[in-house]
């Protein structure tokens, strides 16, 4: 049995459809073919799995936006457009919390 915040956190096939849709299948960086797998607010910190804080990215984006040296400027671009398409979209509000019902 998954924990609960296992399961907030997970991405579901539903909701990798809907951002496949939203972004076009295409990296929001560079708009290269793309994944829609990308936490926004990640995982580790209790990044939820919902659409709102999910995007699409390119294998190399998605991986310097997890670990590399300029991760303020695609956070800057993915927060960007995040909050062009959901314009009352806050990082607080993506984070999992024992206490609230999923």
């Amino acid at each position: 049995m998954k924990h609960r915040r296992t399961k907030a956190t997970d991405i579901t096939s539903s909701v990798r459809k809907v951002v496949a849709l939203r972004d076009n299948g295409l990296c929001i960086v560079c708009g290269r073919q793309g994944i829609s797998n990308a936490h926004i607010v990640p995982r580790s910190a209790g990044g939820l799995g919902i659409e709102q804080n999910i995007v699409t990215l390119c294998p190399d984006h998605h991986h310097e936006y997890d670990n590399g040296k300029n991760k303020d400027y695609y956070k800057e671009k993915i927060y960007t457009y995040i909050q062009s398409l959901y314009p009352n979209w806050q990082e607080e509000n993506m984070i999992f919390r024992k206490w609230e019902k999923i």
